[in-house]
């Protein structure tokens, strides 16, 4: 057995550029795991992927040319049945060892091995290593059918006759094992060691490549291509970089181009072109999209982050002068900028709120209603919310940005680029005097847009952001529209993740509970358990959240689980916890408040936290009232101040007597009279523990 390394390519035509280093990466790890699966390559084996717009490629080290042989040990059956009482094979036995490709020649060799209580036959063998050419092939077959592909193109191999499906048609298959080609095939291909270049500027148009560890290079130098996605990408950033630095500029930030740019490209070359100052006087939202969109540009931004008349483009050949690349594209781009400009200049002929109306005759869902009528809900939460947040002269300025934060989905500019709602309402509304508060609101009621996301500015924008969410929420849980494992086409776990950060990070006076029954008011009554099953998902949320922020499972239960009406002071209320967890007495209060919490839950009778001092006949029981006499309303007052921490760390005090009290006090005593003030007692511990959050979780 000899091992070198391994290089598959399959070269195709041009592949889906947004899906191209998904692709690529899939095609690398599968292969190599169906490689790994037969034996064929060590577990660690190093494994580079290629990636370029006509080829995905694999290398892959230390392959072997031959797997090992295995011994193999088969369970055939219990002997009692494979057996009879001489000793001989039964009918069964036989058959079993006949699909074995054995006969009754290997009885005697069977094993007799305990299997559980019984005893049973194996059946001992050898099985072959796969060669390399058997195992690649299985192993390209499975990489291929894993792809994440969305759809197929179906074509005709070159007899005429054959087709195929593939995401697009290949034209080539190289597999080399060091210097030698694997025969192996794969769509109407066999393999070779050809492979062909960059379309124009290749030294020649078919390489042949000498072993698997040349690839990379030879398609560099006699190709003019950079196969590896990774190394393209990078070369892409470092002209960018370099192209802006000399004009004291930077590109635009966005990672999601850059992948989709190293995806067209084979040979990047930046060049830096320009357009006509006067187009800056259209929002520079509208003049970046165009050009990121629809041509696949990279804007320059000066030292404040605004936009200036240069941007750079990522070419695939590098001419000699490239003067007519860039007027090629200069020209191109222009006719976008125009529309951008019409848009803009047409828009600011009408008024927001002259365009409110025309929501009427939008449809939002038809189960309900349209956007006018969304709005109308919207408006009434926001007051609500506003009312709540700043009085009455909050609600009246988020009631107004809420009329008219959908009005810009009926302009032409958002009408083509649908990503910059909000923000060209924002637009329009200073242009039509009204201001920045509703501006802002305008623009920033759609945020948290992501993960990550900026939160609304001022209490306006965060007013009406919670009200389009609760809308949006409330409604779609009204209809029964529930996100389901992977699938939520609405969005609504990103809704509810934006409503929990605003009050968390906010730290927003709101009782949760309150602002979803105003949110299902919005709508006709009837809705009591879609009510119930939207807090439900809000909490759970919510626990997603908070474990994504750091904390450890037993905190964030504990904290939830006492569910605390506002959840600006679950921050707190969890460094409470933290804090208390830290102390010696911490795990055996939170086992005793457990303990506490089973007798309460099985106690048959009412339980009242009510205690009459005469009936506490031991002693233990009368230290742990006069603990809880001692402790009780300070850590209350510390929860009334909102010294959570302080009010958790009293209650270290009561650790002895609970434990005399467990130790020396039964508790349902045959008296009813003791044992309901000794549960009423219990009752009174149990609520002072709890106020900060249920300790009974942290309980290990």
């Amino acid at each position: 057995m000899t091992t070198k390394n391994l290089l598959v390519e399959l070269f195709v035509e041009e592949l889906p550029p947004k899906a191209l280093k998904k692709l690529g990466e899939a095609f690398a790890n599968d292969l190599a795991d169906g490689l790994r699966s037969q034996g064929l390559a060590p577990a660690q084996a190093a494994v580079t992927s290629f990636a370029s717009p006509r080829r995905l490629a694999v290398h892959v080290a230390g392959v072997a040319s031959i797997a090992v042989d295995k011994p193999v040990s088969q369970k055939l059956m219990p002997a009692s049945v494979g057996l009879d009482a001489a000793g001989q094979p039964t009918p069964a036995l036989l058959k079993k060892l006949a699909t074995l490709g054995a006969d009754a020649s290997a009885v005697p060799a069977l094993q007799r091995r305990l299997d559980g209580k019984a005893e049973a036959l194996f059946f001992d063998s050898v099985s072959r290593g796969a060669t390399l050419a058997e195992g690649l092939q299985k192993a390209l077959e499975g990489a291929l059918a894993k792809l994440p592909i969305d759809k197929v193109m179906q074509y005709q191999l070159a007899d005429g006759w054959k087709s195929v499906n593939f995401v697009r048609p290949a034209h080539g298959l190289v597999a080399l094992h060091g210097s030698e080609v694997v025969p192996v095939a794969a769509l109407g291909l066999s393999a070779g060691r050809r492979t062909q270049g960059h379309r124009f500027e290749a030294a020649q148009p078919v390489v042949e490549l000498r072993d698997a560890d040349s690839y990379a290079e030879q398609l560099r130098d006699q190709g003019a291509v950079i196969a590896s996605f990774a190394e393209r990408r990078a070369e892409i950033v470092r002209q960018l970089e370099a192209a802006a630095a000399r004009q004291q500029l930077r590109p635009v930030d966005d990672e999601a181009l850059l992948d989709e740019v190293t995806a067209l490209v084979e040979r990047p070359n930046v060049l830096l072109c320009q357009f006509e100052p006067e187009f800056l006087d259209v929002p520079q939202e509208c003049l970046i999209l165009t050009m990121k969109a629809n041509q696949k540009y990279f804007p320059l931004l000066d030292a404040h982050g605004k936009l200036t008349h240069r941007f750079l483009v990522v070419s695939n050949i590098r001419p000699a002068d490239p003067s007519r690349v860039i007027g090629g594209n200069e020209r191109v781009v222009r006719p976008r900028l125009a529309d951008a400009k019409f848009f803009f200049d047409q828009d600011r002929k009408k008024t927001l709120a002259s365009r409110v109306a025309g929501l009427a005759k939008v449809v939002y869902h038809n189960k309900l209603g349209t956007q006018g009528e969304r709005v109308e809900r919207v408006r009434r939460i926001a007051r609500a919310v506003a009312r709540t947040l700043g009085g009455e002269l909050l609600a009246q300025q988020a009631d107004k940005a809420a009329m008219l934060a959908k009005a810009d989905l009926l302009t032409d500019m958002v009408g083509e680029f649908p990503e910059l709602q909000g923000i060209m309402g924002a637009y329009y509304a200073r242009h039509d005097g009204l201001g920045d508060e509703i501006a802002f609101a305008i623009e920033d009621h759609y945020k948290p847009r992501f993960a990550g996301d900026e939160l609304p500015r001022d209490m306006t924008g965060i007013a009406v952001a919670l009200a389009d969410k609760l809308e949006t929420l409330a409604g779609l849980f009204g209809i029964g529209q529930v996100p389901t494992g992977d699938k939520d086409p609405f969005a609504l776990r990103r809704h509810a993740l934006g409503l929990i950060r605003m009050l968390i990070e906010r730290a927003l006076p709101l009782n949760v509970g309150e602002l979803v029954s105003a949110a299902f008011h919005a709508f006709p009554p009837g809705h009591g358990q879609a009510q119930a099953e939207l807090g439900f998902f809000l909490r759970e949320r919510l626990v997603g959240y908070l474990r994504e922020a750091g904390y450890s499972a037993q905190e964030v239960d504990a904290v939830v689980e006492a569910k605390p009406a506002l959840w600006a002071e679950i921050p707190k209320r969890l460094a409470a916890v933290r804090a208390f967890r830290a102390l010696p007495e911490a795990e055996a209060l939170a086992a005793a408040n457990k303990r506490v919490g089973n007798i309460l839950k099985k106690s048959e009778e009412s339980v009242l936290p009510r205690v009459d001092a005469a009936l506490l006949s031991e002693p233990a029981e009368r230290s742990l009232f006069d603990a809880l006499a001692a402790v009780g309303p300070r850590s209350e007052d510390a929860f009334a101040a909102g010294d959570y921490t302080a009010s958790l760390q009293l209650l270290a005090a009561l650790k002895t007597p609970v434990d005399s009290f467990f130790d020396q006090v039964m508790v349902n005593a045959d008296d009813a009279a003791l044992r309901a003030n000794r549960l009423g007692l219990l009752a009174q511990m149990h609520a002072a523990m709890n106020r900060v959050a249920d300790l009974s979780r942290l309980a290990t």
